[in-house]
Order: C-alpha cells, then sequence, then structure tokens
C-alpha cells in the first residue's frame, strides 16, 4: 500500500456531531468506567481550540449544547467503546439526567489554555475514586489515565517521535508535484474506501432536510430546484455541502466522515466534488471522484499540519476549502501549474478567515469557501492568478500553503484569545 494511501485511510473516521463534543464526551466517559458510586464532580480542562469549538456546539440526541452538557452526558451515558461516535445511543432520560448535574454545579469547564494542539484532562471524582484521562494532539488519543493518585497507564511515545520531536510530517515529505503523481497513477482499488465519505455524508444531508432545525439546507434545497442534484453544479455543491454541514453543528443524529479530525473539514472536501461529478457524469467517471477527493484530502493535510488541529483559524473553510478547490481543478482536468494558481488564488482570498467555535456559523463559512473554490478554478483555468509577488503567496505552492498555516500558528494566537474573550463576555 502507498505511504500516501494509509495517510488517508488513518485520517477518515465518521464523527458524530461537531467533533470535540464528542471527543469531550468520550473523554468522561473514559475517566468514569474507571470509577465506581455516585458522581459528586466532573471537571474537563481544555485548550482553547477545544474549549472554543464545543461553546456553543449542539450535541447529537440532546436538546443542548456545549462544553458543560458534553461533559455531563459523558458522565452520565456516553459509551467510551465508540470514539467520537459516543454519544450515538443517548436518550431523552439521559439528556435530563446530565442537565441536573449540570444544574446541580458538579460539572466544571475551563479554558487551560491558549493554543491549537488538543489537550483534554478529564476528572470525575465519585463517592469511590477519582480518575483523570488525558488526551493531547488527537481528539481520541488517550495518553495517560491516574486512578485514585496512580498511573494505570501511560501510552508509550513511538521511537521516532523520542529521537526528533522536530520530525517532518509524512505529507510535508512530499512535494505537490509529486502528490499529483500519486493521485494520477494509485491504483484506483486501493483508494476506493474514500467512497464511503460520500454515503455517509449524503445520509447526514438527509437528515437535515428531513429536520425543522435546519434552515440553511432548505434554503439550499429551495434554490437547487427542489432537488438534490440539479444541472447547477455549483447550487448543487452548496447544498450537499452546506446542508450537511447545518445538519453536524446543529447535532443532528447522524455522523460525518471526519478528515483530519473535524467533520466539517471532512464535508468540505468531498460534498463539493462528488455535486459536480453527479451533475456532469457524462463526461466524469467515479473513478475521477475518487481520485480528486484523494488530493482533497491530502492537500488538507497538507495545510492543516502546519496551522495545527484546533486554532483562530478556520480550517474548513481555509484548508478544506483549499483541498476541495484542487480536486475541483483535477476534476476539470487542470495541469499542475493550474492547480498551482488555484492554491495561490485561495491563499490570497480566504486567508485569515476565523474560526468562532463549532456552531451554526461554520454554515455560512462553508458558502463562502464553496464559493472561492468554484470562483479560483475558474480564474486559474483561464491562465489567472494572484502572483507569488504578492501577500502570504511563495515561491512554490509548498511555500504557499505553509504560510497558510503559519498565518494561524503562530500568527493568530491572540486572536484566539480575544475570540473565546468575546464568546465568554456574551
Amino acid at each position: 500500500m502507498e505511504e500516501l494511501t494509509r495517510l488517508i485511510m488513518e485520517d477518515m473516521k465518521p464523527a458524530l456531531g461537531v467533533t470535540e463534543p464528542g471527543a469531550i464526551a468520550y473523554a468522561v466517559a473514559s475517566a468514569r468506567q474507571y470509577t465506581s458510586g455516585a458522581i459528586r464532580h466532573v471537571r474537563v480542562a481544555l485548550n482553547s481550540g477545544m474549549y472554543k469549538n464545543a461553546y456553543t456546539c449542539g450535541i447529537p440526541n440532546s436538546a443542548r449544547y456545549g462544553n458543560l452538557y458534553a461533559a455531563a452526558l459523558g458522565a452520565v451515558a456516553a459509551d467510551a467503546e465508540k470514539g467520537l461516535e459516543s454519544l450515538s445511543e443517548i436518550t431523552p432520560e439521559d439528556d435530563e439526567r446530565a442537565a441536573r448535574l449540570v444544574e446541580e454545579g458538579i460539572i466544571e469547564a475551563v479554558l487551560d489554555h491558549i493554543g491549537s494542539e488538543i489537550t483534554i484532562d478529564a476528572t470525575v471524582e465519585t463517592k469511590n475514586d477519582v480518575c483523570t484521562v488525558h488526551i493531547r494532539d488527537a481528539h481520541t488519543n488517550i495518553t495517560e489515565i491516574e486512578k485514585n493518585g496512580e498511573c494505570i497507564f501511560r501510552k508509550k511515545e513511538p521511537e521516532e517521535k523520542r529521537e526528533s520531536t522536530e520530525k517532518i510530517p509524512v505529507i510535508h515529505r512530499y512535494l505537490l508535484s509529486e502528490i499529483l503523481d500519486y493521485v494520477d497513477h494509485v491504483p484506483i482499488e486501493e483508494i476506493c474506501f474514500i467512497k464511503k465519505a460520500f454515503t455517509m455524508n449524503l445520509e447526514l444531508l438527509e437528515e437535515g432536510l428531513d429536520s425543522d432545525r435546519a434552515v440553511f439546507a432548505k434554503r439550499f434545497y429551495e434554490e437547487n430546484g427542489r432537488r438534490q442534484i440539479s444541472k447547477d453544479a455549483l447550487k448543487t455543491a452548496q447544498l450537499l455541502c452546506n446542508g450537511a454541514i447545518e445538519a453536524r453543528v446543529l447535532g443532528l443524529g447522524r455522523p460525518a466522515m471526519s478528515i483530519t479530525g473535524s467533520g466539517a473539514h471532512g464535508i468540505i472536501a468531498t460534498m463539493p466534488l462528488y455535486a459536480y461529478q453527479r451533475v456532469h457524469q457524462d463526461e466524469i467517471s467515479e473513478e475521477m471522484l475518487i481520485r480528486a477527493t484523494a488530493l482533497s484530502y491530502l492537500i488538507t493535510m497538507y495545510i492543516k499540519e502546519y496551522s495545527g488541529k484546533l486554532s483562530a483559524f478556520c480550517g474548513c473553510g481555509i484548508a478544506a476549502g483549499t483541498g476541495m478547490a484542487c480536486g475541483l481543478a483535477y476534476l476539470r482536468h487542470a495541469d499542475g501549474d493550474t492547480v498551482r494558481r488555484v492554491i495561490q488564488n485561495m491563499a490570497s482570498g480566504l486567508t485569515g478567515m476565523i474560526c468562532d467555535g463549532g456552531n451554526h456559523g461554520c454554515t455560512m463559512k462553508g458558502i463562502v469557501a464553496v464559493d472561492a473554490a468554484f470562483r479560483s478554478v475558474d480564474m486559474a483555468l483561464a491562465g489567472i492568478c494572484i502572483e507569488a509577488i504578492h501577500g502570504i503567496n511563495g515561491k512554490t505552492p509548498e511555500d504557499t500553503m505553509r504560510h497558510m498555516g503559519m498565518i494561524a500558528s503562530p500568527g493568530m494566537v491572540q486572536t484566539e484569545k480575544t475570540i473565546v474573550e468575546i464568546m465568554e463576555q456574551k
């Protein structure tokens, strides 16, 4: 199996609702399973990205939202064995039990520090035990568990990480030209698993169309002639992409296929491409769609490795939007130089879009990203782009993507702090 295939396969994961509430619930449920007796106190300490992203986010199978309720549901009913889908079996009775814990002041959620790398420290105190679960770098990556003052689990650090903390991420070992060569030549049967993302994200869209809470999805459906697939690729893309994003941030009961730890990234990286292929299926094969999506995923990963998992930078719009734009160009038979121009256009247009948490506003950011991607590709195919001399564009596409990520980390650390302060003051 190709190294890049393995990278995609390991990164694609189903996620129910916005990833951060799921991760909080997972962390608390993981600690809870090592305790017995009545719950006395639950405390989750989060880095700013985790804290912000779940702050006003809908929770699957719940009428509530946010950090406190995600933690409370983790304590009373979440299934840690299901990872990011830990909230998939929550009942109305569980929701009410969790609400009572919040009302009684038993649940505490605190901002631990400003930072883009994921950290969760979840402590459950019961009548008989105290257990703390530590998560680092990825939403379900438990690195240490302490019970009653003793360490009962510590994840062994990989040998290569001990040797060098400056080790180059796998995706950054490749040039854009090498990524494009992989996308062109990898055996199609090796990457056919990518099709799962289309099916899963479509089911999420349909959940939104059936919900009274999803207002954008219904508007897009009307604009698209009351059809999921029309003859208008842009309108179809807006419906399939942002209808699914809306369903996700509202916490409706279907998972998204995530990439780089985010369902919204996964939706943006895939659904506009699926829409474009379906509208033009007489000219574009399913194989081309799968290859274009592999490119979209890899470009998304390339930028996100620089920006960090969670920051003040809207990775959905900027990283996944750029990845999707490159995939869209691929569907339109663009060469490598055209893909470079697409990246430069997206870097000049979208970089700087803020992330103010996983919430209904993600839908609007998705709308902007899809519009920008379609326009950037049109311009690039016509030979038009913002040239390397301007702004943050680099001399190479690799430099441009690195600069995009740097705007987030270290560039937007103070922005992150300001966003959190605004949210807490409201």
